[in-house]
């Protein structure tokens, strides 16, 4: 098995691997953090960065046919543009800051934000490209610990858009940015031999999980899964922060 892992530990991450895809395939995000979290009980996480980058875009293939109509291009772009920015720069900041605190100021301002929206403040229209290109490049920075997701995610919740779209958009961001992101963790030798055999490992039970996600989508009222997508980001900073500190 590849990163020395044992047994036990190898059929827990596969059970991990199921249940974040499936988190995957009804929201459209969360699957890094709860990856990676989810490994990092038994083994090192850091790999798993790399893995879940790997599995997302795989992952995406799969679902492009039934998401396709569904993707705010315009929403993409702007937040592609910033996030040009943040993910270098935010792994160039994780020398200095620390992958610590940077979870836990992420984290932070994300429970901020649940706070703001499960009291029911919300943005009633488009905030724009620029706010986009913001949000993009928060999330950027933030994807130098694995926690990308997190800010677009509060972003898109805070709006007014559909639950398809919100879903759609995002798992298509994701993937951009993972291709994005991608040739930095080349750069830095974070792509290995053991890298992809890991991630052909836990593609079949990711799979299962994305597909009973995805099923569990299509049966869900929008205001439920807003509710579902607002508490899971909740519970996704708390993870990272409770991360941070021990």
């Amino acid at each position: 098995m590849p990163f020395d892992l044992t047994l036990l530990p190898a059929l827990w991450i596969a059970f991990v691997a199921f249940g974040a895809a499936f988190v995957r395939g009804y929201s459209g995000f969360g699957f890094a953090a709860l990856l990676i979290s989810g490994a990092g009980l038994v083994t090192d996480p850091f790999a798993f960065t790399t893995i879940a980058v790997l599995a997302d875009m795989a992952m995406t293939l799969g679902q492009l046919p039934g998401i396709w109509r569904h993707i705010a291009w315009r929403r993409i772009a702007a937040m592609l543009a910033g996030a040009a920015f943040g993910v270098p720069l935010g792994t160039w900041a994780l020398t200095g800051l620390g992958v610590d605190t940077g979870r836990a100021v992420i984290s932070l301002i994300i429970l901020a934000m649940c706070g703001l929206l499960l009291a029911g403040v919300q943005l009633r229209r488009d905030p724009g490209a620029p706010a986009h290109a913001g949000a993009g490049f928060a999330s950027g920075l933030a994807n130098g610990v694995a926690l990308g997701g997190l800010p677009i995610a509060a972003f898109f919740a805070a709006q007014p858009i559909a639950a398809a779209a919100f879903r759609a958009t995002l798992i298509a961001y994701f993937t951009l940015l993972d291709i994005w992101t991608l040739p930095f963790y080349i750069a830095a030798g974070r792509l290995t031999e053991e890298h992809l055999l890991a991630t052909a490992i836990y593609l079949p039970p990711m799979a299962l999980g994305l597909w009973v996600g995805s099923r569990r989508f299509h049966g869900t009222a929008p205001a439920s899964f807003r509710r579902f997508a607002i508490w899971l980001l909740a519970g996704l900073a708390l993870l990272g922060l409770v991360r941070s500190v021990i």
